[in-house]
């Protein structure tokens, strides 16, 4: 399995946006067994985003997907920055086997 924990810095007072063009995207997305987004309680203009794929190529090939081409298009002007990126590897847990 492969996995990415990160966050996105949205310019201030679009994060709400943000996170509902980053929802709307998550359709579906061949290989992806895990995509949350969350909130940060302490800062108002972060989200974080947890992924699982099966494989990295998985993860490569959805940034292809055309619902997901148009989600980062529509998204790039609400990104202020970013912060932490980790790849990581899932071992396991609750939904996933």
């Amino acid at each position: 399995m492969y996995g990415l924990i990160g966050s996105f810095i949205a310019t201030p007072g679009s994060r709400d946006a943000l996170r509902d063009i980053l929802l709307a995207s998550t359709g579906d997305m061949p290989g992806c067994r895990s995509y949350v987004v969350y909130e940060d309680t302490n800062d108002e203009n972060t989200l974080w985003i947890s992924e699982v794929w099966e494989r990295e190529e998985d993860h490569r090939a959805s940034l292809q997907l055309p619902e997901v081409r148009a989600a980062i298009a529509q998204a790039k002007p609400l990104i202020a920055g970013f912060g932490a990126h980790h790849v990581v590897r899932p071992v396991g847990g609750v939904g996933l086997s």
